[in-house]
């Protein structure tokens, strides 16, 4: 099979959820131990960093991930989902895995597993779990699927467990109450290994604390010594917004400020999470130097290949791209189309049908020009229902069938001094990028 042939046959043979929702969701381990011990154990060849979370833990990921490239290991990182291409979940060193390694591991495993019916992450995940192991990693950065208890990752045993925050979202999968999706979340919170918890709520904080205690997990709640707090400032090299961290003990990093290349509001959080797992990494000697983590945190796209993390993409009018899809993303997210200066902000929205579009919408920026859209996949919210129901909170705008034409209309309609985000949904974001990728041109 050709490399687009096997992506094909996964995506159809291997329920995926990010195309038809719940029906692909598979609780439990046993597929994936199957898996895993079939191709000989590959999870245990390497060392792990198993990061949870409902926001927040590509961009924690993908950071930690830079950092430990940058302090001279060989890294594994695996995410979800992909924007463009399928490669984008599993990457060493930066460089997605190949196409023939995909094409090589469903061909030289496909007798095994077809009987078992796996789904696409059950799959996804023991490839690169073996893929890791075929490269010789040192380490590699897991990223959480869904939930944590019972998602396909989970078989592994980190040095380190992350849990970036908690809000609602999966509700028909985790629970329907914040203690009930920490608990799920918190199933990945291993005997003895310590735990960073960036953020904690009243509802959730007692169930991350009650299960470190019964595993006799060494916890840390992040918040609650904050070692940066951030703001928005122009940089004087580039012409893209950073972060500035302000670090409290500043001799710690050199000086007093850490310049974060991912944008958005959402990322102060973030990085505070990151530098709280970055404290141990170097009790443990992982990360000798502290020039390694402030490299990571300024040069984490470039180190990593991540995307869509308040992603500007061209200036005059300003066009900026976010993932986030969820109510807890979307609390920073209007915050900041908000706080834009411009002439007009123009906002290409659409949402897929397992997310509390109606909270969402109530956090939207009246004033903006709107064109609603539908992404390229099954689960997408028609775009006229999205119309509706934002003209129910006030919102009026146009309908488009696709991202492109949506955008197209926003980019043909705006001034030089325009503002122009896309988001709403990962899937619309992805569509975006796909239509301006280099092999579109």
């Amino acid at each position: 099979m050709t490399y687009k042939e096997t992506t094909e046959y996964m995506y159809n043979s291997a329920p995926v959820f990010e195309k038809v929702g719940a029906i692909a969701y598979k609780p439990g381990l046993d597929t994936t131990l199957a898996l895993d011990q079939h191709l000989g154990c590959p999870h245990c060849a390497f060392k792990t960093i198993h990061v949870a979370g409902t926001n927040g833990k590509g961009s924690v990921s993908h950071t930690l991930a830079a950092i430990l490239q940058l302090a001279g290991h060989r890294v594994g990182l695996f995410t979800s989902p992909h924007l463009v291409d399928f490669r984008e979940r599993i990457r060493v060193n930066g460089e997605m895995i190949s196409e023939q390694d995909v094409i090589d591991f469903v061909e030289d495993n496909r007798s095994f597993f077809e009987p078992l019916h796996p789904s696409f992450f059950e799959l996804t995940t023991c490839m690169a779990f073996w893929y890791f192991q075929k490269q010789q990693v040192d380490i590699a950065v897991i990223e959480v699927g869904l939930g944590g208890r019972l998602d396909s990752t989970n078989i592994i045993t980190p040095i380190l467990s992350v849990i970036t925050n908690i809000s609602f979202d999966h509700m028909q999968f985790l629970g329907h109450t914040l203690a009930q999706i920490a608990t799920e979340k918190a199933g990945i919170i291993k005997p003895g290994v310590p735990v960073v918890i960036g953020e904690a709520l009243a509802a959730t904080r007692p169930v991350f604390a009650r299960t470190a205690f019964e595993r006799q997990s060494p916890i840390i709640f992040a918040e609650d010594d904050p070692i940066v707090v951030g703001d928005l400032g122009k940089d004087t090299a580039h012409p893209a917004y950073v972060i500035n961290l302000h670090v409290k003990d500043g001799h710690r990093y050199g000086e007093n400020r850490l310049s974060h290349e991912l944008q958005g509001d959402y990322q102060v959080k973030n990085a505070n999470t990151i530098l709280w797992v970055c404290e141990y990494l170097r009790q443990t000697g992982w990360i000798t130097g502290l020039d390694d983590i402030r490299k990571g945190f300024s040069k984490v796209c470039e180190t990593t290949g991540l995307a869509g993390r308040w992603q500007r993409l061209q200036e005059h009018p300003t066009v900026v791209c976010d993932t986030g899809h969820n109510v807890g993303g979307w609390e920073y997210l209007s915050r900041q189309l908000r706080r834009q200066s411009c002439a007009t902000l123009r906002i290409v929205f659409g949402m897929v049908d397992d997310k509390d579009i109606d909270t969402v919408l109530g956090m939207l920026p009246t004033s903006a020009e709107y064109y609603f859209t539908q992404a390229s996949t099954h689960r997408a919210i028609p775009s006229e229902v999205v119309a509706k129901k934002a003209s129910a909170h006030g919102i009026t705008g146009r309908v488009f069938t696709s991202v492109r034409a949506a955008y197209e209309a926003s980019l043909s309609e705006a001034q030089s001094d325009d503002f122009i985000f896309v988001g709403g949904s990962s899937y619309v974001v992805a569509d975006l990028l796909a239509l301006l990728s280099p092999s579109n041109k």
